[in-house]
């Protein structure tokens, strides 16, 4: 089987793998990283979403071996305590009802937020498209996007 090593969180994992294993499975078997959620396994959901460059990525179609030398943040690497504005904004907007999707929504929105720290309703609409929350708390994620984008 195949090493990798892999930037995940301003750390490098060496690790055995076949070449065509999702980022996910090795974040969450192999590292013990298991903030990031398996959601439907086809790229559809955002329950997976890490950022891979910067960019809000789903790790459960990514495979590990098209990664070398990337930079991945998973959301353990998102913040040191919990403290970006992000997630302050969700624990302030009590955004999560069951949480499950939460992890990649959060990615999703500080992904963003990097790019465009200043969005608009429809340009936070355009980019949240597709993290699905099956509890219906999109009103108060787009909030606290808003909320985010000012801390």
């Amino acid at each position: 089987m195949p090493k990798f090593t892999l930037k995940i969180n301003n750390e490098s994992h060496t690790f055995e793998a076949d070449s065509d294993t999702p980022l996910l499975w090795v974040l969450r078997d192999k590292l013990n990283l298991v903030g990031t959620k398996y959601g439907c396994g086809i790229a559809q959901c955002g329950a997976c979403t890490v950022h891979v460059n910067g960019i809000a990525t789903r790790s459960c179609s990514r495979p590990v071996s098209s990664l070398q030398g990337m930079n991945i943040i998973t959301i353990e690497g998102l913040s040191a305590n919990g403290d970006h504005p992000v997630q302050q904004a969700w624990i302030e907007l009590d955004v999560a009802q069951c949480g499950y999707c939460q992890a990649g929504q959060i990615m999703t929105a500080a992904a963003l937020l990097e790019r465009n720290p200043n969005p608009t309703d429809e340009e936070i609409s355009a980019e949240m498209y597709g993290n699905i929350c099956r509890c219906g708390t999109y009103i108060r994620i787009k909030e606290a996007i808003k909320k985010a984008s000012k801390l």
